[in-house]
This record gives C-alpha cells, structure tokens and sequence, in this order.
C-alpha cells in the first residue's frame, strides 16, 4: 500500500461519527504537546543561563518560564483527551407502552377439605 502526501490545499473530509479518535491518535497528540512544551522550556533555561548577567530581567523572565512551563505542560496534557470528546448527545428515552389491562375473573378460594371419619 502506497501513501501519498496529503496536500494542505485539500480540504479535509467530513466526519460522518461523532467518534472521538483512536486512543493511540490522541496519546501521540499528547505526546507532541507535551515534548513541544519540554523544548520551549529547555529554551527558556538556556536564555536564562546566556542572560543572567547582562540582562537579568529576561533572566528572571526566562526562569519563571522555565518553571511554569511543566506544570502548563502536564495539565495540557492530561486535558487534552476530554476536550476532543465534545458535548455528548442525549440519549433517546424509552417510550413507556402501557400493557393492556387483563380483567381477571374472581374465584372463590375454599379451606382444603379435613376428613373428619371416625
């Protein structure tokens, strides 16, 4: 099976579900955020580390990126998959059918016979 590139000028198809992606799909996505997060923040430390000196209010600026950043990252994350499930559909109730009323004709109940030979 060949793959071809998908063009960004196409546009994308219609979804004809509301399935939310595969579980696999949605931890990759989350795994490129979160990576995506720890790169700015290894950026942060670097500009930080260059600037102390010479600059420290971007110095302190950059740390306080550095710091937060995780923390961002993490709960990015973890949000992630609940934010793709969108607003759930009300579920359609079932419709009570009344049963037919059954008239029960009335009978008389007798105490068992005793045998009363002596």
């Amino acid at each position: 099976m060949s793959r071809t590139p998908r063009h960004r000028d196409e546009p994308r198809a219609e979804s004809i579900t509301r399935a939310r992606p595969g579980l696999s799909q949605d931890l990759r996505g989350r795994q490129r955020r979160y990576v995506t997060a720890m790169l700015v923040r290894t950026a942060c430390v670097v500009v930080m580390a260059l600037t102390w000196n010479r600059w420290p209010a971007v110095a302190v600026c950059a740390l306080a990126g550095g710091v937060l950043i995780p923390y961002v990252a993490v709960v990015a994350a973890q949000a992630g998959w609940r934010q793709q499930r969108g607003v759930r559909p009300e579920l359609a109730r079932p419709v009570a059918e009344t049963a037919p009323r059954v008239v029960l004709e009335p009978t008389l109940v007798l105490p068992p016979e005793q045998n009363t030979a002596a």
